[in-house]
């Protein structure tokens, strides 16, 4: 079983940072495929990045540029630093890892999930 737990969300101003972390228990972390998701209020959830078991990144085009994605796999924690943060970028932060070899963007290619984590960008 795997268990996901974000934190490190907040409240912060335009053009403002914040990091937020995913704790991953459960065995083989370094074997997950792990992503970042978003669920804007009153929209779907998407994708934002993504990183795999080799380290290879991949970004939504309106982060692009401004988040990092990365994982430590010593401590079983997976991180998204966000710069230059944008009104747009509100919206509930949630953590997914794949048990499976993918590169996919799609949240349903993710089995497990944490809780999410909420990210508020004042104007």
């Amino acid at each position: 079983q795997v268990q996901l737990v974000e934190s490190g969300g907040d409240l912060v101003q335009t053009g403002g940072s914040l990091r937020v972390s995913c704790a991953v228990s459960g065995r083989d972390f370094s074997s997950y495929p792990m992503g970042w998701f978003r669920q804007p209020p009153g929209k779907d959830r998407r994708f934002v990045a993504m990183i795999g078991t080799g380290g290879e990144r991949y970004y939504a085009a309106p982060v692009k540029g401004r988040f990092t994605i990365s994982r430590d796999n010593s401590v079983n924690a997976l991180y998204l630093q966000m710069n230059s943060l944008e009104p747009e970028d509100t919206a509930i932060y949630y953590c997914a890892a794949s048990v499976r070899p993918t590169e996919s963007t799609n949240p349903m290619d993710y089995e497990y999930w944490g809780q999410g984590t909420q990210v508020t960008v004042s104007s």
